[in-house]
């Protein structure tokens, strides 16, 4: 690839992302490549910002989220993620533009036309080469968070429902680009899993 190689780490909360994105990094370093991990929203000063008013901040509606997320988008996309790729460095990301459509747009019921839409365009248009669907039952995944759920791990059970099954109808729509695993296997399992699917693209 003439580009750092990009990979996005999805699925419900309490999925182990970001575990799995520090081990793939380590995977992919010890083979002599450059690793930036990055996560949405609020990897950079911007994004902080924007990721505490819409994680913990008081009368957000479903639309202003939406916008909030796309505009975290955007700065991280052009301040992170694009500068990286460029210099040929691989980029892992926990969450991008696949979790807006599950959240925003099914769960929040705006659309998932109208938020690929406005993700897309905050994107300019970039998609990972790879995502990783680590698909979990939200009441188990739910149940392995450690600190006080915010604005969206409160949303309740149906919210929660209608995300997975987005993210799974997404994953299921583009294979190419989807590497779906069951978030409850051993750490170890998911992340030679992974690697195997990482290996393809290498």
């Amino acid at each position: 690839m003439s580009r750092g190689l990009f990979v996005s780490f999805e699925g419900g909360d309490g999925a182990g992302k970001s575990t799995q994105v520090a081990a793939l990094a380590q995977w992919l370093e010890d083979l002599g490549r450059t690793v930036v991990c990055t996560f949405e929203p609020g990897d950079t000063p911007l994004g902080a910002v924007l990721r505490q008013a819409v994680q913990h901040g008081d009368h957000v509606n479903a639309r202003t989220e939406a916008l909030l997320y796309a505009a975290d988008r955007a700065h991280h996309v052009a301040a992170v993620v694009r500068p990286a790729l460029a210099r040929g460095d691989d980029v892992l990301t926990d969450r991008y533009l696949d979790s807006s459509v599950a959240y925003q747009g099914v769960g929040r019921e705006l659309g998932a036309d109208t938020v690929e839409k406005l993700s897309l365009w905050a994107a300019d248009g970039l998609l990972p080469d790879l995502t990783v669907l680590l698909d979990i039952d939200p009441k188990v995944g739910l149940g392995r968070l450690n600190t006080a759920p915010d604005r969206l791990e409160s949303a309740g059970d149906r919210f929660h429902r209608r995300v997975r099954k987005a993210f799974l109808a997404r994953a299921a729509a583009d294979p190419d680009r989807f590497c779906v695993v069951d978030a409850t296997l051993p750490r170890k399992v998911i992340a030679e899993a992974v690697r195997e699917r990482v290996h393809t693209l290498l």
